[in-house]
């Protein structure tokens, strides 16, 4: 009796250690498989780790893709810190770049550069969206092709630096056009307002 009472109690613990050891495995195995991710999920991995010693998190980094003239690039910043940042520019190897906001001009939303920076309150985030902030590509040297990874480097008020990768989508969103002075039409369009990133 006392023999089967113990198999007993043995029974669960080495059913609890063969659990352990399969998650064990299952982790190991999700650790090889990210070394292998698709180009929409490596961007976000690679963003995490560049922001994890940055001055921001940057979470959900994506570009619009677009074959020529101009584009844009969101996601959410996140300061953790005591103090807010300001981004005060953005550059990458794709083409020049500007801090862009939307504004009211005669009862339109128009894009224009946000000449004061983008501010991230301290212990808060900041969306870059279609429709609001944005990181505007100006110029593109080449097609942004959906699934191509973008390194963007941010410049802050301080002097600091930080570097982020994001993936290119396909995105048709809000109706929006350039302020006046621009000079160029929106992305894919003619002079007239056309999808913007």
């Amino acid at each position: 009796m006392p023999t089967i009472t113990t198999g007993r109690r043995l029974r669960p613990a080495v059913l609890l250690a063969a659990a352990v050891l399969v998650t064990s495995v299952a982790g190991c195995g999700s650790s090889d498989d990210s070394s292998s991710a698709t180009p929409t999920a490596s961007p976000t991995a690679a963003a995490s780790a560049s922001t994890a010693a940055g001055v921001l998190g940057i979470r959900d980094p994506w570009v619009k893709a677009a074959d020529t003239g101009m584009t844009a690039a969101f996601g959410t910043l996140v300061n953790d810190g005591d103090s807010d940042v300001t981004i005060t520019a953005a550059a990458t190897e794709v083409s020049p770049m500007e801090l862009h906001e939307m504004t009211m001009k005669d009862g339109k939303m128009v894009m224009r550069a946000k000449q004061s920076g983008v501010v991230i309150k301290a212990k808060s985030e900041h969306v870059l969206q279609p429709g609001g902030d944005h990181l505007m590509l100006m110029d593109l040297k080449q097609p942004v092709k959906a699934g191509d990874e973008l390194t963007f480097t941010l410049t802050f008020a301080d002097g600091r630096t930080q570097t982020f990768t994001a993936v290119a989508k396909p995105f048709t969103g809000a109706q929006e056009s350039y302020a006046p002075g621009h000079g160029q039409p929106m992305p894919g369009g003619s002079a007239s307002p056309s999808p913007a990133p």
